[in-house]
């Protein structure tokens, strides 16, 4: 029996027509973000160095623009930020290491999880409405800072438990059985073998998550609404701004000076993400090559 002859045609020219039309589309959905952010960054530059100085970082704000400055917001960010970061970091990497090493694998630890996931993705003012609610009426705190940590806290801590389970998930488990084989319990493998090796992407993880945290407006502004505090906050209990309200204030405002005002308070915001962003990654390297190591 004769074998049929089978007629194969690629179609190479036209399938590589089709992909470098795919490639220009999305050569160009990129170009058109990184474009539409150059210029946006152009215009913040020109605008907010000019107004950029010392003087800027070290006056309280005014209705005068000439000698306004960012320093209550600032300081607030800080304080904020500092106990944002002392709340979140231990409650996340705690809840992921159960989740991973200790909880079973049931239908309420999956519910738990997909809980977690889908907090992740809710709008940040949904978050300052519960802040309000849960820690300014019923818990009496008032507009303070504590409450805008607490508040925040509950923003970035899904996003912390899932970059940390990811880090711990990505820990090959042969260096668990390894441990275990040389007689070490449950939290010794996890101090000796999983934490060393997964402190990288927890770190990158809650830097990164934080960074989202310090330029949220609108769960701190259901917080405090306050603009023209002319005092740093001297303790958790203090009221205070932030460096997003301040410049969502300025930009507000009619004057043209007050817009530059807002361009420099966005740069110097930039200024503290880079620097945590750079942070993350110095740190990631660091305990990535001494775990290699």
């Amino acid at each position: 029996m004769a074998k049929s002859k089978v007629n194969f045609d690629p179609r190479l020219a036209r399938r590589k027509m089709i992909g470098g039309v795919f490639y220009f589309v999305f050569l160009c959905a990129v170009m058109v973000g990184i474009l539409s952010l150059l210029v946006l960054l152009t215009r913040i530059l020109m605008e907010g160095l000019p107004w950029l100085s010392l003087g800027f970082l070290t006056n309280y704000p005014s209705r005068h623009p000439e000698i306004a400055g960012i320093r209550s917001a600032m300081m607030g960010t800080i304080w904020v930020m500092a106990l944002t970061a002392l709340f979140t970091v231990p409650v996340g990497v705690g809840a992921a290491i159960y989740l991973e090493e200790y909880a079973p694998k049931n239908r309420l630890t999956q519910l738990i999880e997909i809980n977690i996931s889908n907090l992740a993705g809710v709008p940040s003012i949904v978050y300052g409405l519960l802040g309000w609610a849960l820690f300014v009426q019923i818990m009496s705190m008032g507009r303070v800072v504590l409450a805008g940590a607490l508040t925040l806290s509950l923003l970035v801590l899904p996003i912390v438990i899932l970059a940390s389970r990811e880090a711990i998930r990505a820990v090959p488990n042969e260096y668990r059985l390894g441990a275990f084989a040389l007689g070490a319990d449950q939290w010794q493998v996890i101090k000796g073998a999983v934490l060393p090796s997964a402190i990288p992407g927890i770190l990158t993880g809650t830097i990164l998550a934080l960074s989202r945290a310090i330029g949220e407006a609108a769960p701190v502004i259901a917080i405090s609404a306050l603009v023209y505090l002319t005092f740093v906050p001297a303790d958790p209990f203090d009221q205070f701004t932030v460096m997003p309200i301040q410049i969502f204030n300025w930009v507000g405002r009619p004057q043209d000076d007050f817009q530059s005002l807002a361009a420099a308070g966005i740069i110097v915001l930039l200024a503290i993400l880079l620097t945590m962003n750079a942070l993350a990654v110095i740190l990631r390297n660091r305990y990535q090559t001494r775990s290699e190591d």
